[in-house]
């Protein structure tokens, strides 16, 4: 089987997990390819993610190398047999890769924080407020590509619906819930859903005001979705080129912090449904 040309982000991180497994083991890609019957170059191919990798064969690999943590092998199976499986991919070849990453990534994690300072989190916003975010890209868009990013995002945010829907804490900053994307009907309307989600038992919605002052990091929007073990955490980060993607231990660490502080420097869940209702009483 050919290897694959543009691996998702999954097939990465499952490569580069298979990675970090082999040579914290102080095993040589070479002994791994000897270990799994295949070629050295086929090692290469796995831990990039553009081959496959049986269950069989990574079962095999995690025994070798001494990995004990049987919930984190199982999880790597998982990525490994799901691969190229989800709704995204109709839009495979239609939209950019980094979009059907991050519902990729929505879909397989098991809790997310996000935190917004310039506009409310993507699952949370209504169609309207969709749209003209949409529009407001450089290079403008087509419509029918403005329709399709519509139709993608709407699909993303079932993750907080139906019978396990996936709990999320979303911290938007006063600057975010104060700018008028669509204008000042638009606006109001997205605040309004925004409260109206925040009741929702998986929800969660913080705000931080202008009067708590600094706050960390540079006003990106991060997003932080737990994997099924602590090791496959992932951290988004959104950028005008395109979604990063971070996993290393410390980055981790970092931006797990950079969250924590925002939490504490927002305001409680019932003192930030005031403060939104308020801020969308003056629109």
């Amino acid at each position: 089987m050919p290897p694959k040309a543009v691996p998702t982000q999954r097939q990465k991180r499952l490569g580069s997990e298979l990675r970090r497994m082999r040579v914290s083991a102080g095993m040589s890609a070479e002994q791994a390819a000897n270990l799994l019957g295949v070629d050295r170059g086929k090692i290469s191919y796995m831990e990039s993610g553009v081959r496959t990798i049986s269950e069989e064969r990574l079962r095999t690999l995690a025994h070798h190398c001494g990995c004990q943590n049987a919930k984190y092998v199982d999880a790597l199976v998982e990525m490994a047999q799901t691969s190229g499986q989800g709704w995204w991919e109709q839009y495979r070849g239609v939209l950019p890769q980094g979009l059907l990453d991050i519902a990729e990534l929505e879909a397989r994690t098991t809790r997310m924080r996000t935190a917004c300072t310039a506009h409310i989190p993507g699952l949370l916003q209504t169609a309207e407020y969709a749209l003209a975010v949409f529009r407001a890209v450089i290079p403008r868009l087509h419509e029918h590509e403005v329709a399709t990013r519509l139709a993608h995002r709407t699909h993303r945010q079932r993750v907080l619906n139906g019978e396990t829907p996936t709990p999320f804490i979303g911290i938007v900053h006063e600057a975010a819930l104060r700018m008028q994307f669509g204008g000042r009907q638009v606006a109001r309307a997205q605040l309004e859903h925004l409260l109206e989600e925040s009741e929702k038992d998986n929800v969660t919605v913080l705000a931080i005001p202008f009067s708590q002052g600094a706050f960390p990091g540079a006003g990106q929007t991060v997003l932080y979705a737990e994997g099924v073990t602590a090791e496959l955490d992932t951290v988004q980060i959104d950028n005008s080129h395109g979604p990063d993607f971070l996993h290393g231990t410390g980055e981790l660490a970092k931006y797990r912090a950079h969250l924590d502080r925002m939490v504490d420097l927002a305001l409680p869940e019932d003192d930030s449904r005031s403060f939104i209702h308020a801020i969308a009483q003056d629109l």
